[in-house]
């Protein structure tokens, strides 16, 4: 993933972040094909933009940081593909809480 530092680093309030896959589970050996799954909701922080700013120009620190796990809104954010890896850009606020 530190390619993906490296190569994508967002602007202002974004934050690049990376799905994190739930395991497969197969019940009764139906198998459903990744079109037909849900994206999930949790997500890794990769890194921070440098921060949303005030209209008197003052930065507002995030409250996440790189390497905490959120769930985010299902369909918030944007998707960039870089090589053969999915990430995220969302705005802090399509964050909806960090995981414990």
């Amino acid at each position: 993933m530190s390619t993906a530092k490296q190569s994508i680093k967002p602007l202002g309030g974004r934050i690049l972040l990376k799905r994190v896959e739930e395991k497969e589970q197969i019940k009764g050996g139906i198998i459903i094909p990744d079109s037909a799954k849900e994206k999930p909701q949790e997500a890794e922080v990769i890194a921070l933009g440098t921060g949303k700013k005030t209209d008197d120009g003052k930065v507002i620190a995030f409250e996440v940081k790189a390497g905490d796990r959120v769930l985010i809104s299902k369909y918030g954010g944007t998707e960039v593909k870089l090589g053969d890896e999915t990430f995220i850009i969302v705005n802090e606020d399509d964050i909806l809480g960090v995981v414990a």
